[in-house]
């Protein structure tokens, strides 16, 4: 399909009343270029690659090609910031742009909007090519996420220290919807909540949970299946070692997605405490503390659904949330160890938690610890794991007992690994490496982006030209926090 042969929805605009957003025209950066465009998006979408290529792609990420059917507009929302109630946030520097199937298209760095505050209305290089290459990652593991299609970047100076300047970015992201629990907060805080509470329910109803949307109960039942996903989602991040950073209301969707990807980062060595950003210095977005808050982010959710919802129904059906994400967590970490749940699972249970404790311990890569184990074509030599351990000792202890745990399961070495290695990738995407190819493309080289992303999209290939990367981290930069400076 070509360029010009998309046709955008902006059902928003028609579902909402004007005042929860904004109509506006990007503003264009200075002498932008196309950095990288992912095929894989490409082919759901169905545009042809070779439309990316074209100055008219560019125009169209930088906001002076507007798509037939496409009315750019920002949304206002509000959120809880650390705890703390803002009353209005919304699309700072993010444009959206229309929706095609399923897929909402949002340019992100386009300029000020009404709910810029004190920002610029940019977004800088180094962010923008840490979230284009990441949610591809997440996607690549199964993890539910936004995409991301295409980069631009520019001449274009952008200040986030005032000595130094930046250059200017835009990402155009995909979701399948862009509201969050922050927006609900805004809208039950409005004049005529109830009404306008109704209108975005119907409308995220209608976007992503179209099957309720003639139930009696659809409000209370949209409710119960974002918690199911919700605590699907944290699950999935705990098994990885994945920390979002900032899980502010604002930043949690009600499709049950990973948005809004900041101060992120995968587990290096594991540490149930650690905290990959800078500004969360009572560690409230802590690894360990995700599930809580992704619970306390729901009760938000409930508590402004209550104008048209049973409150009361809401509340008692959060309880499951963590029983769910338990679940969840067991099932997945029991296929990344290979083990069979239904052979013994309070068994298996306290293997896992053993687990845990020996890698804290050892301080051994979590998921390169994963990836070896399930590569061991015996158990009688343990050594590929061990190695890579800084304290061995307890690592040593806990193999020994999986290996008796093992002798229940009636499948060979062999055919465990291979359903191990289904799910324990050879490559995860950290932030040493993507600031290297920061690095790089801030010298004007963008091999290592596209690099990057394909290792992201292929996680469980050989890649042999990028063998170190399949390593432990550096450990000058193992568990480094990061800033939400974007």
């Amino acid at each position: 399909m070509k360029l010009d042969e998309l046709k955008l929805e902006t059902k928003y605009l028609d579902s909402v009343d004007s005042k929860f957003y904004q109509l506006l025209d990007a503003t264009a950066l200075d002498d932008a270029f196309l950095i990288s465009y992912n095929k894989k998006l490409c082919d759901e979408i169905g545009l042809d690659y070779s439309e990316c290529e074209t100055n008219e792609f560019i125009n169209f990420l930088n906001g002076k090609k507007v798509l037939e059917g496409s009315k750019p507009y920002s949304m206002v929302y509000a959120g809880q910031q650390f705890g703390h109630f803002v009353p209005q946030l919304g699309d700072g520097r993010a444009i959206n742009l229309g929706s095609i199937g399923k897929w909402h298209l949002q340019t992100k760095g386009s300029g000020l909007t009404n709910y810029s505050r004190q920002g610029d209305g940019r977004a800088v290089l180094r962010s923008s090519i840490r979230e284009y290459i990441i949610s591809e990652a997440m996607h690549a593991l199964n993890i539910p996420t936004t995409r991301a299609l295409a980069i631009i970047g520019s001449d274009h100076n952008v200040y986030r220290n005032p000595f130094q300047a930046e250059k200017g970015a835009v990402v155009l992201r995909a979701s399948d919807s862009w509201i969050r629990i922050g927006t609900f907060e805004y809208f039950a805080r409005s004049k005529d909540a109830k009404q306008n509470i109704t209108a975005l329910a119907d409308f995220v109803i209608l976007e992503n949970y179209k099957h309720l949307k003639d139930d009696e109960n659809k409000y209370e039942k949209f409710f119960y299946e974002l918690v199911d996903k919700t605590a699907l989602l944290l699950a999935k991040w705990q098994t990885y070692g994945f920390m979002h950073g900032v899980m502010n209301t604002d930043n949690m969707s009600v499709s049950g997605v990973t948005i809004d990807y900041g101060p992120f980062s995968f587990m290096d060595y594991f540490d149930k405490h650690c905290i990959c950003n800078d500004t969360d210095i009572e560690g409230r977005y802590s690894y360990n503390n995700q599930p809580y808050i992704a619970k306390w982010n729901l009760f938000v959710l409930a508590d402004c659904l209550s104008i048209i919802a049973d409150f009361e129904k809401l509340k008692n059906y959060l309880e499951t949330f963590f029983s769910q994400h338990e679940r969840e967590y067991l099932e997945l970490m029991n296929k990344r160890l290979g083990l069979d749940i239904t052979l013994s699972g309070d068994r298996n249970l306290d293997l896992i938690i053993r687990l845990l404790k020996a890698l804290e311990s050892s301080k051994i890569d979590y998921n390169l610890f994963f990836y070896k184990l399930s590569q061991l074509e015996n158990l009688d030599d343990f050594s590929s794991i061990l190695d890579n351990c800084i304290y061995p000792l307890a690592m040593k202890e806990w193999l020994q007992e999986y290996k008796q745990v093992l002798l229940l399961d009636p499948r060979t070495q062999n055919q465990r690994c291979k359903s191990m290695q289904k799910v324990n990738p050879k490559y995860i995407i950290k932030n040493y490496m993507l600031q290297e190819a920061i690095q790089k493309a801030q010298e004007g080289d963008f091999t290592l982006v596209n690099d990057l992303l394909n290792i992201a999209q292929n996680p469980f290939a050989e890649h042999k030209d990028f063998q170190r990367y399949a390593k432990a981290t550096p450990k000058e930069f193992a568990n480094l926090k990061l800033s939400c400076s974007s």
